[in-house]
């Protein structure tokens, strides 16, 4: 079906359920300082929780967000929510922009002039993109899957569709972090004949056959933060709605779940709030809050486990950017890179980790065009 424009609106008496809900908040106690090591920090959620009640200012964000030209379209059964938003300049790239999990579209919010409008930040017009944002099946505004089975594959057939099929762009280029990576990975692999270039900040890949001294002490880095930092994703991939359930009814809940992550995976000296603010860790919360998606989001890992061939393909010849951010938890070496993907340029960044697009628009932006400049 072809894209009908789409502008997000909650409804006051949503606002209004939010508010009395975070009034009403049952909070557990702590011990002493705990800091964030049983998980989320109580102190801080309850200062964030009170300022989404009192201070955060919604209304104001959902008109920054309805700037950009939005639209859904139904792809594959499910109505996919994008921003659409045309680069200015001779001849703009098409690129594709795929965020992840805890995130959101709005990941991408404070890329999107830099790189429709580059001439507007001391770049050229002729590094201008045509940008399409979407928002993963089950996430955020758009349509929630009704079935079983929307793994990589079919999300990754899903978006080669809606580009190709549905907007007309044969040839154009895809980024991503998190679940964003594991998708463009798929896409310039399954899809190869319409992707121009891969950019990733974000790549799942495994030791070389015969590891070196080097390669091991990644080895034990990585199995010591498998250990310790993943149970979100063994809970989401085998019993995802157990945990929803508390979710979808507390915002309080939620907002624990989730800011864990961004205090835990990005580039700060301990306090958050030098990598994101309360308004943009709010926004990104009311995206799973508003339309209470964070339901059938949580699935996504859950049929992801069950997609073998989402995360085992042949090596695609595609050419692909690596952005490495140094706070970036999943970040691997070179060399392990090289055994999946044709890699024709890596940057090592000085600053930001998993949530790139977020904590470093302007080096991830730089990024993205140096690598896509000679794939136009």
């Amino acid at each position: 079906m072809p894209p009908r424009p789409f502008q997000i609106h909650v409804p006051d008496a949503v606002l209004d359920d939010l508010h009395a809900r975070l009034e009403h908040t049952r909070w557990p106690g702590q011990f002493p300082g705990a800091g964030w090591d049983y998980g989320a920090n109580l102190a801080y959620i309850r200062e964030l929780c009170d300022y989404w009640r009192t201070g955060y200012d919604w209304r104001l964000h959902e008109r920054h967000l309805n700037r950009y030209p939005g639209f859904l379209c139904e792809v594959d059964g499910v109505d996919i929510h994008f921003w659409h938003v045309r680069g200015k300049g001779p001849s703009p790239f098409p690129l594709l922009l795929i965020h992840g999990w805890p995130g959101s579209m709005f990941e991408f919010f404070f890329m999107i002039d830099r790189l429709t409008d580059p001439a507007a930040h001391g770049g050229s017009p002729d590094d201008a993109f045509d940008l399409v944002i979407p928002s993963l099946p089950g996430f955020g505004f758009g349509g929630k899957p009704a079935e079983r089975g929307w793994g990589i594959t079919r999300i990754a057939a899903a978006f080669d569709s809606l580009m190709t099929d549905e907007l007309g762009y044969h040839r154009y280029g895809v980024q991503g972090g998190d679940w964003g990576g594991i998708i463009s990975a798929k896409m310039a692999s399954a899809h190869a004949g319409n992707i121009a270039g891969a950019h990733l900040n974000f790549l799942m890949a495994p030791p070389p056959p015969q590891p070196d001294e080097a390669d091991r002490a990644a080895i034990v880095a990585r199995d010591a933060f498998q250990a310790s930092e993943t149970g979100y994703s063994n809970v989401q991939s085998t019993k995802p709605d157990s945990l929803t359930l508390a979710q979808n009814d507390s915002p309080a809940g939620l907002a624990a779940w989730i800011t864990e992550k961004f205090h835990a995976w990005s580039g700060h000296a301990g306090n958050i709030e030098e990598a994101f603010t309360k308004d943009v860790l709010l926004t990104n919360l009311m995206f799973y809050w508003a339309p209470e998606s964070i339901a059938s989001a949580a699935r996504i890992y859950f049929e992801a486990r069950r997609d073998g061939p989402g995360f085992m393909y042949p090596k695609p010849e595609t050419p692909t950017g690596i952005a490495v951010f140094p706070k970036e938890p999943w970040r691997v070496p070179r060399n392990w890179a090289e055994q999946r993907v044709h890699i024709t340029r890596w940057a090592e960044l000085p600053h930001g980790g998993h949530f790139a697009a977020l904590e470093q628009p302007g080096a991830l932006a730089t990024e993205v065009v140096e690598f896509f400049r000679p794939l136009r």
